[in-house]
């Protein structure tokens, strides 16, 4: 017998495509600009939003029947500071300078619209499990973007992945540099990052007519 049912396969599986929540709802689009210009920034806030999401979902999911609805959204407040808490303890003890790069964004998951948008939609309806299932996929969906948005601005702005030069070094002229190649700049700046999505974007849409229709 699977693990995962079809519909538990499907929370985890659609927001990686079809409902993916940057791409198809335009949600946590503020990190995508901001923090994407390195390729390991993106990979540690991906898997901040990660570990918040899915733990926040399922404490919610649990605590649900006893969650007052006047007080719901403070409770969720609480639930995802406590959460960027614990993150960003783990950062500076573990990743301080990177820790010192991300600065106010990680502080800043707290507004991230996919975090409180599943508490609202699915942990405060669902099991624990589902919910964790839940959390993982949109969270997955969300870190997909991410890296792919901060692959390409990282390798085409400065010439490196993951702060190790893979294009040959622009000073010795080495690799793509011996024969002219000079780094985009632009691609280092915010406006770029949503360039980018939005060529993600339309070749997501352009393969998919179901989606062309409903959007």
């Amino acid at each position: 017998m699977a693990l995962l049912s079809k519909k538990d396969r499907a929370l985890i599986l659609d927001p990686l495509a079809d409902n993916n929540p940057i791409t198809i709802q335009v949600l946590g689009i503020c990190s995508a600009l901001a923090i994407t210009a390195q390729l390991k920034a993106s990979i540690v806030m991906a898997l901040s939003v990660l570990f918040v999401v899915s733990v926040g979902n399922v404490v919610i999911s649990l605590i649900r029947n006893i969650i007052p609805s006047k007080i719901r959204i403070i409770v969720q407040l609480i639930v995802v500071a406590a959460l960027v808490i614990i993150v960003d303890q783990v950062l500076k003890a573990y990743a301080y300078e990177l820790s010192k790069q991300l600065s106010v964004f990680i502080g800043l998951i707290i507004t991230n619209c996919i975090i409180m948008g599943r508490f609202e939609a699915f942990a405060l309806a669902n099991g624990p499990w589902r919910s964790f299932l839940d959390g993982i996929g949109n969270a997955l969906g969300y870190s997909v973007i991410l890296i792919i948005v901060g692959f390409f601005r990282e390798l085409l702005g400065s010439g490196t992945l993951l702060g190790i030069q893979v294009l040959g070094d622009p000073i010795t002229k080495t690799g793509l540099y011996a024969i002219g190649y000079e780094n985009n700049g632009f691609m280092l700046l915010s406006p770029m990052a949503l360039i980018v999505i939005g060529i993600i974007i339309w070749v997501q849409r352009s393969r998919n007519s179901k989606l062309i229709e409903e959007h």
